[in-house]
């Protein structure tokens, strides 16, 4: 059904370690901060529609988001947010950049029972040093085959990175946690696009799933991902 799949990529950022957790812990303590100016959930608010706003300058990824969380503490306060705020917003996000990688359960197992068979790529978006620096501490750098750390995923970039390092979109598969940026638009590119939900995603990344595509396929967890490959192959 799936033909010869010879290409599997994997998203990196709660697919196959932990991020928005850290994300959230970190928008715990701006709320705690700014609390004497505006309640917890309008200030979450403010600070979605800043990132909104602002990813197209500043990409994804732990630096756009402590720039994000400094221009919503200065319009909520009215330009009048305590520098010492300012500096726990910075201390918060180097307190991130620093944060050892924790795996998901299932993922160096599944990587390593797929690598005997197929290309295993890592296509990741994001802060080009802070990807290097979660990949090294990985410990699964040398399982791929090819690492793209890209600003965006769109339709024609897995186009691009599937012909360079594989047979084609076709013969591919990609595997994440993020409808909008790991199954949509492989699926758009002509890839299989698996999505593996995690309990934390980032609003920004929701969508809804292509359930009636051919190509589209859900799993609890990555330990299941050889078994549905078997199956397709």
């Amino acid at each position: 059904m799936a033909g010869n799949l010879t290409t599997i990529g994997f998203d990196a950022d709660d697919t196959l370690w932990q991020n928005e957790r850290f994300f959230r812990l970190t928008q715990a303590r701006f709320a705690d901060l700014l609390a004497d100016y505006v309640p917890s959930e309008a200030l979450m608010d403010r600070l979605l529609a800043a990132e909104r706003r602002n990813v197209g300058q500043y990409g994804f990824g732990i630096k756009g988001f402590v720039l994000s969380m400094i221009e919503t503490a200065i319009e909520v306060t009215e330009e009048r947010v305590p520098a010492a705020v300012i500096r726990e917003l910075l201390a918060a996000g180097q307190e991130m950049l620093r944060h050892p990688i924790e795996l998901m359960p299932e993922a160096r197992d599944a990587i390593l029972a797929l690598a005997r068979t197929h290309r295993i790529l890592l296509i990741t978006k994001g802060d080009l040093l802070d990807q290097e620096r979660k990949l090294a501490q990985s410990g699964l750098g040398d399982l791929f085959d090819g690492v793209e750390i890209v600003s965006d995923k769109t339709a024609p970039r897995y186009g691009a990175i599937f012909a360079r390092h594989g047979d084609g979109a076709e013969r591919a598969m990609m595997v994440g946690n993020s409808l909008k940026s790991d199954v949509i638009p492989a699926i758009e590119a002509g890839a299989w696009g698996v999505f593996v939900p995690h309990d934390l995603t980032w609003e920004l990344e929701h969508a809804e799933p292509p359930r009636a595509h051919a190509r589209f396929a859900e799993l609890c967890h990555l330990g299941e991902l050889p078994d549905l490959i078997a199956r397709l192959d």
